[in-house]
């Protein structure tokens, strides 16, 4: 291992699987840590390199601030110099806050709210001319520009509470004012006085201030001022100029069209903030109203085919008829599926005319009914989440969305895809003391646009809800965000943040980690992408195998050395010497499943076919819309479809097809197994329950009547009341991270004594709880006569079949990574009985945190599913998996409102030929190599 100086040197690490370790990690460099799925990488880089880190930096801070901060424990480990303040950019999405967005949590949000309180312009919504607050200034410099004119300055008349018109002419001239306009003309008040008339309103009458000839000359432009001044003064911050008789008026107030206008501030635009969020909704954008996808749910029908589910019974079908009958006179095409109808003609169907009653009359005539149970539950069926209707979603207040800049309010700027505001702010023009004022606030707007778009997000918009990112999404955000803050002298750690993004954009995410590292920070990555390996500037490998066989540094320096080590299974697929192989030929099918005409979000409405009985890959760049076809559309239709439950489906036409043919569904996501620590993989595939029997047929355990119950952890009986069956004790210290004891009861071993004494081979529960899995199969599979053993080793084999043979059987599932946890839910589908008929299985993303190594026994499993009879469709960019596929549907050809159509259908080697595909180009790279 090639020797550093200015490094980060790590030695005796002992945390989880490490085996008391020593490595070093140059400064100011792009690392990659890399290896088998459970080989160690994460442990390295998050549990001990990020762990010291921050707890260097809690630790620096007083008893008073720790007790505020997550409490982090000191990882096993001798020694660790070196080190910079740590920041960890995870995969998890941090918030599920339904007012947290993307604009928000990039920051853009803030300096977007401080453009339009600096320098937005409000348009009158009843003239759409510009309001403004008059200075004296902005009066004198209005005059003045009229050189030579005969000017009248005046003031409205306006009456106190209870005053009479001809009081307050008197009051007038008792203050000097001689004069005043009515009815077009100047004149004494002392000649109108005498003629005034009874029904003479002080609306039509203006009080003169003075009067005089404009020049330029310094004396004219102060009595000017002055008079401006005491106009303002007078009308009550209002004052009228007269130009050779010619009406001007100003206000020192913020007001036009006769409506009071607020001062634009950053609040007004802050949907976080009562003076900005809507009333209505409270700033979420969305009420429990009537839900328009509820009334018309299959909006592939016409009006006259009953598409309104709530006009269908025979109570209500009057409403309908009435529509029905009067159709001809205004023109409504009622044998037109509802999702070809034009915005306006939708519209029309809920505010009604003169010839029906639309829908909003409809239930308007139920709340009337509401004392009848019948009109309640009415009601309640077609309740729910939807658009604001006052703000129309935008959560902010009317008064925020008069304000504009370049011609665009705040709202239209945050449903603009990131790509789109790139062009809006380049190309945004500003008079020259808008710019001065605004010139800080669009850099950082600008530069934070184009990192989001850097790392491949530009078809996102701002108001995108930061709980429907996905795990990469969410990372790849974070790290723009680190991009926008200019740290320098920091560690950065990042877990595999290629996730989620398609190769063509690869070299864009490795400019921004290069970015980051030439800013003088130190990037460390956890990655298995090949091409973020070939940037990287040195390399640690960990393995050479997972689990126990792990733990290891294989190799540690630059990418050249690493190509020649012959113990790296990372160099072997590096340089060609293994391989995975695609199957000769694809499986054959005659059965499939269609959607029509889906429209989420940027989906154009299209037609997808999705085979039965073989693999199917919906692939497509980041943001084509491969989460909104199979998430949004796909699994909860199939899901209302075949189990009559689960969430409701986006806008889509119809599922059409063999889809009698399935039995279920099953989206395997990398959720974790379970949030407890008592959860394990071994009781998540009901391997647990056998293992309890058999300990429980044992002679001793059968002689002191100890049953199956008695060997669980999870209920009193056998386990160690002391600790309650976890093993350890958790002490809880206010200042300092929390102390794990082991418990001195059982000495960690989770049971009772009298329990560990009942053994099985000379085993005690304990100890097969501490097998692995690859160990457990071994042990269990050398009594192959007994039949609760083979009923272990069948349950057991799943998940060495799936690459988790190195897990411990009581290994704490919140252990897990996602994509362990994934094959773990894997592993469960595979030791289930199949004989009731096909599922289809849905994996998203499944190559997450996967070695080339695992991508090979992870398509063993796929193929395994499909022998059963099942279908698997797979979201996926990784082209050994796509390669491998049955069929392909590539959506794209772009990201955002780029996307969203089908550009190609078919099997991998026809994608190849595919011009338009980007994944067709890097899927014959890849056949090349």
């Amino acid at each position: 291992m090639e020797e550093l100086k200015d490094c980060i040197h790590i030695k005796g690490a002992r945390v989880h699987n490490l085996r008391n370790i020593e490595v070093r990690i140059p400064h100011n460099a792009l690392v990659v840590i890399t290896g088998l799925s459970g080989s160690g990488k994460s442990t390295l880089a998050f549990d001990t390199i990020f762990a010291e880190g921050q707890r260097r930096y809690v630790e620096s801070l007083s008893a008073y601030a720790r007790q505020f901060l997550g409490r982090i424990n000191k990882p096993d480990v001798d020694l660790i110099t070196g080190i910079a303040p740590a920041i960890a950019i995870e995969q998890k999405v941090n918030t599920r806050n339904p007012r947290s967005t993307v604009g928000t949590t990039t920051e853009i949000y803030d300096y977007l709210k401080l453009l339009f309180a600096r320098v937005g312009h409000t348009f009158s919504p009843v003239s759409g001319r510009e309001v403004r607050c008059y200075t004296t200034d902005d009066v004198a410099a209005f005059v003045l520009g009229h050189g030579g004119a005969r000017a009248v300055i005046a003031a409205p008349l306006t009456l106190a509470p209870g005053q009479g018109l001809i009081e307050k002419l008197t009051l007038l001239l008792s203050d000097g004012l001689m004069r005043v306009y009515a009815y077009g003309r100047v004149q004494l008040i002392e000649d109108l006085l005498p003629t005034l008339a009874s029904d003479a309103r002080p609306e039509d009458m203006l009080v003169v201030i003075d009067r005089l000839r404009v020049a330029s000359d310094d004396d004219t432009q102060t009595r000017l001022r002055d008079s401006v001044s005491r106009a303002f003064s007078y009308g009550d911050d209002r004052c009228s100029v007269l130009i050779d008789d010619e009406r001007h008026d100003f206000s020192a107030r913020f007001e036009a069209d006769g409506i009071e206008f607020e001062p634009p501030t950053e609040h007004l635009f802050s949907f976080n903030n009562p003076l900005g969020a809507c009333p209505r909704c409270e700033g979420y954008g969305k009420v429990v109203g009537i839900d328009e996808d509820l009334v018309i749910p299959d909006k592939s029908k016409t009006i006259y085919e009953d598409a309104i589910a709530c006009w269908r019974g025979e109570t209500m079908r009057r409403w309908k008829e009435e529509l029905v009958r009067n159709a001809d006179k205004f023109g409504f095409p009622i044998h037109t599926p509802f999702h070809e109808l034009t915005p306006e003609q939708k519209r029309l169907l809920w505010r009604g005319n003169e010839y029906f009653h639309g829908l909003d009359a409809f239930f308007e005539y139920i709340d009337s009914e509401r004392r009848k149970i019948q009109f309640r539950v009415m009601k309640a069926r077609y309740t729910g989440k939807t658009v604001c209707p006052e703000c129309g979603g935008s959560r902010l207040r009317r008064e925020a969305l008069y304000v504009r800049v370049g011609g665009r309010t705040i709202a239209d700027l945050v449903v603009m895809p990131v790509d789109e505001l790139i062009a809006f702010f380049a190309a945004l023009q500003l008079d020259e003391h808008d710019t001065k004022t605004a010139s800080r606030i669009l850099v950082e707007i600008r530069n934070r646009l184009q990192y989001l778009s850097d790392v491949g997000l530009g078809y996102l918009t701002l108001d995108r809800l930061s709980s429907t990112l996905s795990g990469g999404e969410s990372q790849r955000i974070n790290l723009s965000t680190s991009l926008g803050s200019n740290l320098t002298g920091s560690l950065y750690i990042l877990d595999e943040p290629s996730i989620g993004l398609h190769p063509r954009d690869t070299n864009r995410l490795i400019h921004v980690l290069e970015q980051l590292r030439d800013l003088g920070n130190t990037v460390i990555v956890v990655e298995h992408e090949e091409e973020v390996m070939r940037a990287a500037d040195w390399i640690v490998d960990i393995g050479p195998e997972a689990g126990y066989n792990g733990g290891r540094v294989v190799f540690s320096g630059p990418l050249p050395e690493l190509l020649k080590c012959p113990e790296s299974l990372t160099a072997d697929y590096l340089t060609g010497r293994r391989t995975i192989a695609p199957p000769v030929q694809t499986r054959a099918w005659s059965r499939s499943i269609v959607i029509r005409g889906a429209r989420e979000h940027n989906l154009r409405n299209v037609d997808v076919r999705i085979p039965l009985g073989v693999m199917t890959c919906i692939t497509g760049v980041s943001g084509s819309g491969k989460s909104s076809l199979v998430r949004g559309i796909l699994y909860p239709a199939l899901r209302r479809r075949l189990c009559d439950s689960g969430v409701k489906p986006g806008d889509f036409d119809a599922l059409e097809g063999d889809v009698e043919l399935l039995r279920s569904v099953e989206m395997v996501d990398q959720n974790p197994i379970g949030k407890s620590s008592r959860s394990n993989p071994v009781t998540y595939i009901k391997a647990y329950d056998e293992i309890r029997k058999l300990f429980s047929d044992q002679p001793y355990a059968q002689h002191t009547g100890l049953g199956a119950s008695a060997f669980s952890f999870n209920i009193a009986g056998g386990r160690c009341e002391e600790c309650q069956g976890e093993g350890v004790i958790k002490v809880s210290m206010q200042f300092m991270a929390d102390v794990e004891l082991v418990c001195e009861a059982c000495g960690g071993k989770r049971f009772r004594d009298e329990v560990l004494e009942v053994k099985y081979r000379d085993k005690s529960i304990y100890d097969v709880l501490e097998m692995t899995v690859d160990d457990a199969i071994a042990f269990f599979g050398a009594d192959s006569r007994n039949a609760t053993c083979r009923r272990i080793v069948e349950r057991l084999q799943p998940l060495q079949d799936v690459g988790l043979g190195y897990v411990k059987l009581g290994q704490s599932s919140s252990t897990l990574s996602g994509g362990e946890s994934q094959r773990v839910k894997l592993a469960s589908f595979l030791t289930k009985e199949t004989t009731q008929g096909s599922v289809m299985f849905i994996f998203d993303e499944p190559t997450t945190g996967l070695h080339f190594h695992d991508i090979s026994k992870l398509l063993a499993a796929f193929n395994a599913l499909i022998e059963r009879g099942h279908t698997v469709v797979v979201v996926e960019h990784n082209m050994e998996i796509i390669k491998c596929a049955d069929w392909v549907v590539d959506l794209g050809p772009e990201a955002g409102s780029g996307g969203g159509r089908v550009v190609f259908e078919g099997t991998p080697r026809d994608l190849e030929a595919c011009a338009e595909s980007h994944t067709g180009h890097f899927l014959r790279l890849r056949t090349k190599l």
